[in-house]
Order: structure tokens, then sequence, then C-alpha cells
């Protein structure tokens, strides 16, 4: 099935690990929770088990330097698309609350981005992710 749009995470590759699974997670859930229509039905196994919905089509993980993700960010931002940023400074907290103020404090060209997502027409989001390899 091909879908009329995309959704792209982009993890700074430098990052550890641990740090771009919980990257991908958090912005991930951005997309699901802030762009109506995403999530699926619930499953159900032959046991009658029910388990949660998920997002109802691919998440393509890009990996990229602070210059791409920079870039990517100033793009999706300009052509108006549904982002998502991930900073350096939001590993240091512990709550949404904290994170939103992590953001607040910088400006969009003082971010240090450890990832971003991005959600919309699959043109305009190929454009903006093109030359960035998949994540390993």
């Amino acid at each position: 099935m091909r879908f009329d749009t995309k959704i792209g995470i982009v993890v700074r590759d430098d990052l550890a690990v641990w740090q771009r699974l919980n990257v991908t997670a958090f912005l991930a859930s951005a997309v699901a929770g802030g762009v109506p229509g995403l999530i699926g039905e619930p499953y159900e196994d032959g046991s009658g088990t029910v388990y949660l919905p998920m997002i109802r089509q691919p998440v393509l993980i890009y990996a990229a330097g602070a210059d791409g993700l920079a870039r990517v960010r100033a793009r999706a931002v300009e052509r108006g698309l549904d982002t998502a940023v991930y900073i350096e400074e939001m590993f240091k907290t512990g709550n949404d609350a904290d994170n939103r103020a992590a953001v607040r404090a910088v400006t969009a060209d003082e971010m240090s981005l450890a990832g971003l997502a991005v959600h919309g027409p699959r043109n305009p989001v190929d454009k903006i992710l093109k030359g960035l390899p998949l994540h390993p």
C-alpha cells in the first residue's frame, strides 16, 4: 500500500544507541499524538487479548549530522510541515514541562538538535529528506 503522506524521523548520527532509541520513541509519539488520524485500530490476538493501536503507516528513520538536522528542520518549517524536535538539553530533564521549557529557552538557530520528526505529503517530505541515509 502506498500512502499519500510520509513520516520521517531523523536522528543525530553521533548519539549513543540508548539516546537514538529514546529520541526516536519520543519523536514517534509526537507524530502519533499530534497528527489526527494516524493511529489505527487496536490489535487483538486469537486468544482475545487486546493490544494498543499503532501508527497505521511506516515510519522511516534516517541519520544525519548536526548540520543535516538543522537543514531538515529549516526546510520542514519553511514548507509548513508537521515537525517535532528533540534537543540535546532534553536528555537532562525528567518531565514534559521541563522539556518544553528547554525548547522555549533557545531560538531555532540555537537548537542543539538530537533529532526531529516530520510528517506531511510524500513529495515535500521526500524533498527535504533527500540525500539522508536510512539509519543503519
